[in-house]
């Protein structure tokens, strides 16, 4: 397969399949900083549901900063993963203090704020601001396995960015990183997932049952019954005192909680 051959496909796929999501119709940093952040580890059709209704709710950085933590909460209930609302608010912070209410445009600052690693920064870079970095995410990973290592198992992502980085339409690298992303979403519906054959794979635990599940209900339970009790808690869930009690503490750590003698409610 060669690079020009590679990027027609990809194109052509993209000029008659291409999705449209509400995040690609706007330039907007804020309103791209926090679809970014709501597309990490969750489903497409669940941000969806949410972003419009955030955006909404919290307009720009300014207001996200002086919104109250419950209120943030309240919104991203359904997209779990919570500490990325905890971090939403402190890059919120963050930028009004540091960078004047401007969300910096590269990299490296970019990395700097809380709860962006390389991947979001460069996809915001993209993004936000059209700048050709070179990054992997699960769709674009899909792609460049399905292409170029079909027959490898094993397959480390310091193999995959050459790659990545030959084939970049630096001219356009905003819509080709869509492109290649709604190639990966095409790939994982309609054939075996290339990215079992990827060495950073990861089977995802089962939700139900799980610490992660338990989290989401004591947090959504202090959220809409402040200043509740371990024991009042751990009877409303169902559950044993001493996991509700682990979990109070891991949120409590976490700054999404605090405790006022016995009741917890939620961290401002």
């Amino acid at each position: 397969m060669t690079i020009p051959r590679f990027r027609k496909i990809i194109w052509d796929y993209y000029h008659t399949h291409g999705r449209t999501l509400p995040w690609r119709q706007t330039r907007n940093p804020y309103h791209i900083l926090v679809s970014e952040m709501m597309l990490q580890q969750t489903q497409v059709e669940r941000v969806r549901e949410k972003y419009q209704t955030f955006i909404e709710t919290f307009p720009d950085l300014a207001s996200l900063e002086r919104a109250q933590l419950k209120d943030i909460l309240s919104v991203w209930q359904g997209l779990g993963y919570n500490r990325r609302a905890i971090a939403l608010k402190q890059i919120a912070r963050e930028v009004m203090t540091t960078f004047h209410g401007f969300l910096p445009s590269s990299v490296d600052r970019l990395m700097q704020l809380p709860g962006v690693g390389r991947a979001t920064a460069s996809a915001i870079a993209s993004f936000a601001f059209n700048r050709p970095t070179v990054f992997l995410e699960t769709n674009i990973r899909r792609v460049f396995i399905h292409f170029f290592f079909a027959d490898r198992e094993n397959i480390r992502d310091a193999e995959l960015l050459p790659f990545v980085e030959k084939a970049l339409d630096r001219s356009d690298p905003r819509r080709w990183y869509y492109a290649l992303m709604d190639y990966g979403a095409m790939l994982k519906r309609e054939i075996a997932n290339p990215n079992k054959k990827s060495s950073h794979y990861q089977r995802q635990s089962p939700f139900a049952g799980s610490n992660r599940q338990l989290r989401g209900m004591v947090l959504r339970t202090v959220l809409n019954a402040p200043r509740i009790s371990k024991t009042a808690l751990a009877k409303k869930l169902g559950k044993e005192p001493k996991h509700v009690g682990e979990i109070l503490s891991q949120l409590e750590r976490e700054e999404f909680i605090r405790r006022e003698g016995n009741t917890y409610l939620i961290a401002e």
